[in-house]
């Protein structure tokens, strides 16, 4: 068992998934827990101890951490914050020196233990920190350094402490799965267990969802997006028939074709559909609203709602929604995270619910839930389905949401999605969508000046699982097309391109 302080970073699961891909069991553990008590209360045979990244400064000494996990003599491995902090321990210095976010080349300046299979020499890796450790601590060496000059890792083999400034835990970091499995396997000395496997979640939920709903009927929320597909599958393969019913919402805020896709697969997959018309509540709500954060809880409420009257009406005690863990973390619900944005179905929801909660697929990240849609045999419009926000087009309009506003971003979108997905790059983009922002500009149309109230800014991302992001370049060859189309059949004069990767920017503008 290797144990993962949790200081709050974004990235802290992808460290458990990680360790789970090569066969090696971990825990996740707030990292203010004692070390005392972490035994007391049954703490695994250790092998090892990982310290997360983290939205705090070391400097500001914000999480009070039990040094007793340093005398344990077992091997620790220190990320992004948790590098800062091994370091500053040991007697090291932290303090501002250059930012580095996204991909970022770093020389290995020795292979050491953690670099071992490590061919390259130089190496692309993810970070994301404004802080760098400046003076290194004494037994300590640097094994890797960015381009920058900054210290990228370190390590005193002897005492068995190592430290990464970057994310390795990350699919945008070179061989960093190899450098886990290095602290795993060669320095702790962990044995591989069970690797995770779509087959081997799902033999496991089946059982416990049929446990947790027993009898009772249940409905749960079809978005039209592959967690919601995904988790209405699980549940059917859990429930008999006419326990289960999907509820889709027609908020007006997604994409045309979305409602013909969920009467589809639930005819497809013999689950019975209830669409529920709530587009005049969805509006009515939202009239005034501009801040992002309210639009989330707004419409997290009006869908609650809405799944209240039919829990009701269909006597059912049990909800289901296809919450994952990026949802979660991006809320700011975990003991040390930052919030980066609400999601409606996590921080939109009220704290009183009147069902009970399901939330089967919650651990899990986007990429893993594909994999159990394949297992499944879903077709490809469930599996390698675009990823689309819950809340809709309300969070791709800049200010406040209408129906006219709505009506324009859709449409530019669909622009969008019809030169992406019908381009050879199409499986290689993530996410491909606009949005419309209140952004003024002068322009030209029939040799007469024209003032333009707005414009339409094009997104378009390459991810594994939502939680890092690189703008597509892969998509340059088809922008012009995309600005032709929309700037003739649109009354929009300015379209431009975002060119910034996650982080330091969202995926979505809000």
């Amino acid at each position: 068992m290797i144990v993962v302080l949790d200081f709050g970073s974004q990235y802290t699961h992808l460290i458990k998934v990680a360790f789970d891909s090569i066969g090696v069991p971990t825990e996740i553990v707030p990292a203010d827990l004692k070390y005392r008590d972490y035994v007391r209360d049954g703490g695994r045979q250790l092998k090892g101890v990982v310290f997360s990244g983290g939205a705090s400064s070391v400097k500001l000494n914000e999480i009070a951490f039990d040094r007793d996990w340093l005398e344990t003599g077992l091997p620790v491995l220190g990320l992004c914050y948790g590098h800062q902090l091994l370091a500053s321990l040991y007697g090291g210095s932290v303090g501002k020196e250059q930012s580095e976010f996204g991909d970022t080349k770093v020389d290995v300046l020795e292979t050491g233990e953690l670099f071992a299979g490590v061919e390259q020499r130089q190496i692309t890796v993810w970070m994301s920190h404004n802080d760098s450790v400046l003076s290194v601590p004494d037994a300590f060496r640097v094994i890797a350094r960015s381009a920058s000059g900054a210290i990228a890792a370190l390590e005193d083999p002897k005492r068995r402490l190592y430290s990464l400034q970057f994310h390795p835990e990350v699919s945008h970091t070179e061989s960093g799965t190899a450098m886990l499995s290095n602290f795993a396997l060669r320095i702790c000395g962990a044995q591989p267990a069970q690797k995770w496997t779509p087959q081997a979640f799902v033999e496991q939920r089946i059982p416990e969802i049929r446990a947790f709903v027993k009898d009772r009927r249940i409905i749960v929320g079809l978005s039209g997006g592959v967690d919601s597909y995904v988790m209405t599958k699980l549940i059917r393969r859990s429930v008999d028939k006419d326990q289960l019913v999907a509820i889709y919402v027609d908020s007006g805020l997604m994409p045309t074709q979305t409602e013909f896709e969920v009467e589809r697969f639930c005819a497809d997959n013999d689950i019975h559909l209830q669409i529920i018309r709530e587009a005049d509540r969805f509006f009515g709500d939202l009239t005034g609203v501009t801040e992002s954060f309210q639009k989330c809880k707004v419409i997290g409420k009006a869908f609650i709602d809405a799944f209240e009257v039919v829990a009701k009406q269909q006597r059912a005690e049990v909800f289901a929604q296809g919450t994952i863990w990026s949802d979660v973390v991006e809320s700011g619900v975990t003991k040390f995270s930052s919030q980066i944005k609400p999601h409606h179905n996590v921080g939109g929801l009220p704290e009183r619910l009147n069902f009970d909660m399901l939330e089967p697929l919650r651990y899990l990240f986007k990429d893993q839930v594909r994999k159990i849609g394949a297992y499944f045999d879903l077709p490809d419009y469930v599996v390698h389905k675009k990823v689309f926000p819950g809340p809709g087009f309300a969070i791709r309009v800049q200010g406040e949401v209408t129906r006219e506003r709505v009506a324009l971003v859709r449409q530019s979108t669909e622009i969008v999605e019809d030169v992406i997905n019908n381009s050879p790059v199409s499986r290689d983009v993530w996410m491909a969508f606009s949005i419309l922002v209140d952004v003024p500009s002068l322009g030209v149309k029939g040799d007469k000046h024209v003032k333009n109230e707005q414009a339409i800014v094009i997104r378009a991302v390459e991810s594994t699982n939502s939680m890092t992001a690189n703008f597509s370049r892969k998509v340059f060859p088809y922008l012009a097309e995309i600005s032709k189309k929309i700037t003739d059949q649109m009354e929009i004069g300015r379209v431009v391109y975002d060119i910034t990767d996650k982080p330091p920017a969202t995926i979505e503008w809000q």
